[in-house]
């Protein structure tokens, strides 16, 4: 096979269903028990929905993200992050023996301080394990069990009419006891089966030494490096890189626009809408999204490509706010239903942002924890003020201001894939010229050193003739001292 040309190995269709059924067994038995450790963890340990509107958990919830992502790297995930969810559950509890404001403020900041060490955290350690053809569908499927997870409201609001003053306590103070007794044995449990690094991963129960090498062969084959020290040149690297810039991890659309939209059509007198459907039917949103992201997660690990389903969704997401801002609130109901459901098309996309984020960065393991936080920290500085100023109430349901600044805002999340894409290109090419550039002086050196070795070999010859001894100097070929080119 001449150099030119690269040999394409075709894959069995059924890798496309899921990518480890045309991996080897070993490697398939591995993959097995990592999805059954790390997701099952992942999954179960969603986040504290009962404080995701309060400014104070918001506040901790952003303060505590990098922080926690560059201890994560010095300190083994298995230990750190369930014990951080250990200490958000007794704080969840500890707030229904609040007595005052001030106490409940300083609570709930802590709770988010706490638990803001789980989603990018848990991010991270995933891209330390899986290869590309892998990471879109693990992340996503993390992200879609957060999702699934506010889908237990209405279980909330079953304990919170059934046991509201139960030994004196108000129904919202046994939401904040029963959420922190469910979420401590989880916590518990993420002792014994979350994974840490492959280079800190020690021989369990639940993989031998020939699993963590398989793990850690892995990565090296992708080039995503194991931590490394800090160093003043490493820290600066992380603000002057182009990475930190581009990674748009913001988007979505006017979720909560279709609850005040069933609520307008009740008029004092006359009720279209119980309650009970008024929370129930914008469920359709999560489905919607559940099934985007999952579509999203198969499409862009089977083509190795993230960028593809980040313009569809970006796409489809402008569309939906369009048609919401032109239609009439009362004339086209079914028009105005269907579109309401898409509006969570885009929200699935912080899976693969994230993925892609890991991948771009797998030269430098700390950069690369830094820049998963720093992509979610952002999302939510601006989910903490921008929707209350472009979708005030007062303005609900038509909000035509929300709807036109979100289109916006689809529009520059996917301006910003196509700068990554093409930066990172850029940089695919850069690394490539050097290589060649290298090459050529690499062959000069062998052969010059072949030349100089082949002229010892006839000294050598010579000074056995004439019965003079010398100490002949061996050649050191190039090749032991040659330094790898690291693509960024």
């Amino acid at each position: 096979m001449s150099p030119s040309k690269t040999h394409v190995s075709l894959r069995p269709w059924t890798s496309y269903l899921w990518d480890t059924w045309d991996k080897p067994e070993a490697e398939r038995r591995f993959l097995f028990k990592l999805d059954a450790c790390l997701l099952t963890y992942a999954a179960l340990s969603h986040g504290n929905q009962l404080n995701y509107i309060t400014t104070a958990w918001t506040c901790g919830y952003v303060i505590g993200q990098i922080p926690s992502n560059m201890l994560i790297t010095r300190i083994r995930p298995s230990i750190w992050i369930p014990a951080m969810e250990v200490i958000w559950s007794v704080l969840t509890m500890v707030l229904a023996s609040a007595k005052n404001f001030e106490t409940l403020v300083a609570v709930r900041f802590l709770v988010g301080l706490a638990e803001s060490t789980f989603y990018p955290a848990i991010q991270y350690v995933i891209g330390s394990w899986y290869k590309g053809d892998e990471l879109g569908k693990r992340a996503c499927i993390f992200h879609v069990c957060l999702v699934l997870s506010c889908l237990s409201v209405g279980l909330a609001d079953g304990a919170y009419n059934g046991l509201n003053g139960v030994h004196g306590l108000a129904g919202w103070k046994w939401l904040f006891i029963i959420d922190g007794i469910i979420t401590i044995p989880i916590a518990l449990l993420g002792f014994v089966i979350m994974p840490d690094l492959p280079s800190t991963t020690r021989p369990s129960i639940f993989y031998t030494q020939e699993q963590i090498d398989i793990g850690k062969r892995r990565m090296e084959e992708i080039g995503r490096k194991p931590p490394a020290a800090f160093t003043r040149k490493k820290i600066l690297g992380f603000f002057t890189t182009w990475h930190i810039y581009t990674l748009f991890n913001n988007g979505g659309g006017p979720a909560n626009s279709m609850i005040f939209w069933l609520k307008s059509f009740n008029t004092p007198g006359h009720q279209v809408f119980t309650v009970g459907q008024i929370n129930t039917y914008p469920l359709g949103i999560q489905a919607v999204q559940v099934v985007t992201t999952l579509s999203y997660a198969w499409w862009s690990d089977i083509v190795r490509a993230r960028w593809p389903p980040m313009l569809f969704a970006g796409t489809w997401s402008m569309i939906t706010c369009i048609v919401l801002a032109s239609t009439p609130l009362y004339t086209h109901i079914t028009r105005r239903w269907v579109f309401y459901y898409f509006t969570g098309v885009q929200s699935g996309l912080s899976g693969l942002i994230l993925a892609w984020a890991n991948e771009l960065n797998g030269h430098d393991n700390e950069k690369r924890s830094f820049i998963v936080a720093s992509c979610n920290m952002w999302a939510y500085v601006m989910q903490a003020w921008l929707p209350i100023v472009i979708f005030p109430q007062v303005e609900q349901p038509r909000v035509l201001k929300g709807n036109i600044t979100t289109a916006c805002i689809n529009f520059g999340m996917m301006s910003f894939a196509m700068l990554t894409l093409y930066l990172s290109r850029r940089d695919q090419r850069l690394a490539a010229k050097r290589r060649a550039s290298t090459a050529p002086s690499e062959v000069s050196e062998d052969i010059a050193l072949e030349d100089e070795s082949d002229a010892d070999s006839k000294k050598s010859k010579a000074a056995e003739v004439t019965e003079v001894t010398n100490d002949i100097p061996v050649p050191v070929l190039a090749s032991e001292y040659r330094c790898a080119t690291t693509s960024v």
